[in-house]
Protein backbone atom coordinates (compact mmCIF):
# COMPACT_ATOMS: atom_id res chain seq x y z
CA UNK A 1 0.00 0.00 0.00
CA UNK A 2 1.70 3.33 -0.99
CA UNK A 3 0.95 6.50 1.53
CA UNK A 4 0.77 9.77 -0.06
CA UNK A 5 -0.05 12.66 1.22
CA UNK A 6 -3.31 12.84 -0.67
CA UNK A 7 -4.71 9.57 0.79
CA UNK A 8 -3.34 11.18 4.57
CA UNK A 9 -5.81 14.39 3.37
CA UNK A 10 -8.77 11.94 2.22
CA UNK A 11 -8.31 10.14 5.71
CA UNK A 12 -7.96 13.15 8.31
CA UNK A 13 -10.67 15.09 6.32
CA UNK A 14 -12.80 12.03 7.04
CA UNK A 15 -12.11 11.68 10.92
CA UNK A 16 -12.74 15.22 11.41
CA UNK A 17 -15.95 15.10 9.03
CA UNK A 18 -16.99 11.81 11.30
CA UNK A 19 -15.27 12.39 14.81
CA UNK A 20 -15.54 15.51 16.68
CA UNK A 21 -13.59 16.27 20.61
CA UNK A 22 -15.13 16.83 23.80
CA UNK A 23 -13.38 20.44 23.94
CA UNK A 24 -15.76 21.65 20.52
CA UNK A 25 -18.66 19.86 21.87
CA UNK A 26 -18.91 22.11 24.99
CA UNK A 27 -18.17 25.05 23.01
CA UNK A 28 -20.85 24.41 20.87
CA UNK A 29 -23.34 23.68 23.89
CA UNK A 30 -21.82 26.85 25.87
CA UNK A 31 -22.69 29.01 22.31
CA UNK A 32 -26.16 28.65 22.93
CA UNK A 33 -27.81 26.18 19.27
CA UNK A 34 -25.58 23.62 19.36
CA UNK A 35 -27.02 23.03 16.09
CA UNK A 36 -27.21 18.96 17.09
CA UNK A 37 -28.44 16.88 19.41
CA UNK A 38 -25.56 15.09 22.64
CA UNK A 39 -26.13 11.25 22.54
CA UNK A 40 -25.33 8.99 25.42
CA UNK A 41 -25.11 5.91 24.46
CA UNK A 42 -24.21 4.17 27.84
CA UNK A 43 -26.76 1.60 29.86
CA UNK A 44 -28.53 3.40 32.92
CA UNK A 45 -26.18 2.90 35.58
CA UNK A 46 -23.46 5.11 33.60
CA UNK A 47 -25.93 7.62 33.16
CA UNK A 48 -27.04 7.89 36.69
CA UNK A 49 -23.32 7.99 37.30
CA UNK A 50 -22.89 11.27 35.74
CA UNK A 51 -23.92 12.70 31.92
CA UNK A 52 -23.64 15.95 29.90
CA UNK A 53 -25.83 18.45 30.64
CA UNK A 54 -28.80 18.21 27.98
CA UNK A 55 -27.98 14.97 26.70
CA UNK A 56 -30.39 12.57 25.95
CA UNK A 57 -30.13 9.08 27.32
CA UNK A 58 -30.27 6.51 24.28
CA UNK A 59 -28.55 2.93 25.14
CA UNK A 60 -27.23 1.70 21.95
CA UNK A 61 -28.92 -1.60 22.38
CA UNK A 62 -32.41 0.63 22.02
CA UNK A 63 -31.60 2.88 19.29
CA UNK A 64 -33.72 0.75 17.07
CA UNK A 65 -36.69 0.90 18.82
CA UNK A 66 -36.42 4.68 20.15
CA UNK A 67 -34.42 7.00 18.20
CA UNK A 68 -37.63 7.68 16.02
CA UNK A 69 -39.04 8.92 18.94
CA UNK A 70 -36.22 10.73 20.84
CA UNK A 71 -34.04 12.18 17.72
CA UNK A 72 -35.48 14.07 14.95
CA UNK A 73 -33.79 13.06 11.71
CA UNK A 74 -33.22 16.71 10.76
CA UNK A 75 -30.96 17.58 13.41
CA UNK A 76 -27.24 15.98 13.51
CA UNK A 77 -26.33 13.99 16.17
CA UNK A 78 -23.23 13.58 18.17
CA UNK A 79 -22.49 10.04 19.79
CA UNK A 80 -20.35 9.35 23.30
CA UNK A 81 -20.10 6.55 25.84
CA UNK A 82 -17.28 6.09 28.28
CA UNK A 83 -14.12 7.19 26.84
CA UNK A 84 -11.71 5.99 24.81
CA UNK A 85 -11.23 2.36 25.92
CA UNK A 86 -15.29 2.12 24.65
CA UNK A 87 -16.47 1.82 21.24
CA UNK A 88 -19.81 2.40 22.26
CA UNK A 89 -19.85 5.65 20.56
CA UNK A 90 -18.80 4.21 17.92
CA UNK A 91 -21.82 1.23 17.62
CA UNK A 92 -24.46 3.66 18.50
CA UNK A 93 -23.30 6.37 15.55
CA UNK A 94 -23.09 3.21 13.20
CA UNK A 95 -26.90 2.47 14.31
CA UNK A 96 -27.75 5.66 13.75
CA UNK A 97 -26.18 6.25 10.55
CA UNK A 98 -27.60 3.03 9.26
CA UNK A 99 -31.45 4.49 10.26
CA UNK A 100 -30.89 7.87 8.37
CA UNK A 101 -29.27 10.18 11.02
CA UNK A 102 -26.36 12.18 10.31
CA UNK A 103 -24.04 11.58 12.98
CA UNK A 104 -20.59 12.21 14.66
CA UNK A 105 -18.84 10.77 17.74
CA UNK A 106 -17.32 12.77 20.63
CA UNK A 107 -14.07 11.02 20.70
CA UNK A 108 -12.78 10.99 24.92
CA UNK A 109 -16.69 10.28 25.78
CA UNK A 110 -17.57 11.21 29.44
CA UNK A 111 -14.05 10.66 31.05
CA UNK A 112 -12.47 13.17 28.83
CA UNK A 113 -15.51 15.71 29.11
CA UNK A 114 -14.78 15.42 33.20
CA UNK A 115 -11.18 15.20 32.81
CA UNK A 116 -11.25 18.94 31.13
CA UNK A 117 -13.35 19.88 33.82
CA UNK A 118 -16.88 20.29 32.30
CA UNK A 119 -20.25 19.92 34.11
CA UNK A 120 -21.47 16.12 34.96
CA UNK A 121 -25.48 16.04 35.76
CA UNK A 122 -26.14 13.38 38.52
CA UNK A 123 -29.07 13.05 40.55
CA UNK A 124 -27.40 14.91 43.13
CA UNK A 125 -27.25 18.32 40.71
CA UNK A 126 -24.26 19.32 38.69
CA UNK A 127 -21.22 18.70 39.32
CA UNK A 128 -17.51 20.35 38.90
CA UNK A 129 -14.16 18.49 39.44
CA UNK A 130 -10.84 20.35 38.60
CA UNK A 131 -9.51 20.13 35.40
CA UNK A 132 -7.16 17.05 34.83
CA UNK A 133 -3.57 18.79 33.92
CA UNK A 134 -3.05 15.89 31.75
CA UNK A 135 -6.06 16.55 29.42
CA UNK A 136 -6.48 20.66 30.06
CA UNK A 137 -3.50 23.29 30.54
CA UNK A 138 -2.50 23.40 34.01
CA UNK A 139 -3.68 25.92 36.38
CA UNK A 140 -7.37 26.04 33.65
CA UNK A 141 -10.48 27.39 35.43
CA UNK A 142 -13.33 24.80 35.22
CA UNK A 143 -15.70 26.29 32.98
CA UNK A 144 -18.83 28.57 34.52
CA UNK A 145 -22.14 26.79 34.64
Amino acid sequence: MTYTPERAAAFFADRLAFQTDVSDVRASLSGGEAGFVLVDSRAAAGWAQGHVPGAVHLPTAEIPARAADLLDPAVPVVTYCWGPGCNGATRAALALARLGYEVREMIGGIEYWTREGFPVRTADGTELRPADPLTAPAGAAACAC
